[in-house]
């Protein structure tokens, strides 16, 4: 009966420490906040919302055009040909979008795998999930994104 008190003693003992050991390996980051002070993303930002203004005075430009038109033939082939004109304005819009994303998700995602590194942490999660304990890297990441070239 000792030998069994003394093996769960032990074992406990064991588990508490293990768990200690671990609750300093874990940080979290507001990556909300890290994407809105990453200066490359705040410019992708504001370059594609540039692009989406554009597309939207192409549309009124081209509007006030297909309203002086007086034949309803001329009319069909102008709106026909501004349809397939917007579709591929708004194909590049959307690509540009995507691309840039992934690029700014990358550009987070390798600065948080540097930053897990250079603290010893084994993870790095949303501070969402956190409600108490870990060490907060997010101005570590933002610090570091803002330091790489881009």
């Amino acid at each position: 009966m000792k030998k069994i008190k003394f093996l769960l003693t032990a074992l406990l003992i064991m588990v508490s420490v293990n768990l200690t050991a671990n609750a300093a390996t874990i940080g979290y980051a507001d990556f909300d906040k890290v994407i809105t002070q990453y200066s490359y993303a705040r410019n992708a930002f504001k370059d594609i919302d540039g692009k989406l203004t554009e597309l939207q005075q192409y549309v009124i430009d081209k509007d006030k055009q297909y309203k002086a038109i007086d034949s309803p033939i001329q009319k069909k082939t102008f709106e026909e040909q501004i349809q397939r004109e917007f579709k591929t304005k708004e194909e590049r819009v959307y690509n540009l979008k995507v691309q840039k994303e992934k690029e700014i998700r990358d550009a987070v995602l390798n600065a948080s795998k540097a930053v897990a590194a250079s603290k010893k942490l084994d993870v790095i999660l949303d501070y969402g999930v956190i409600y108490a304990g870990g060490v907060d890297v997010t101005n570590d990441i933002i610090q570091y994104l803002n330091t790489q070239k881009k």
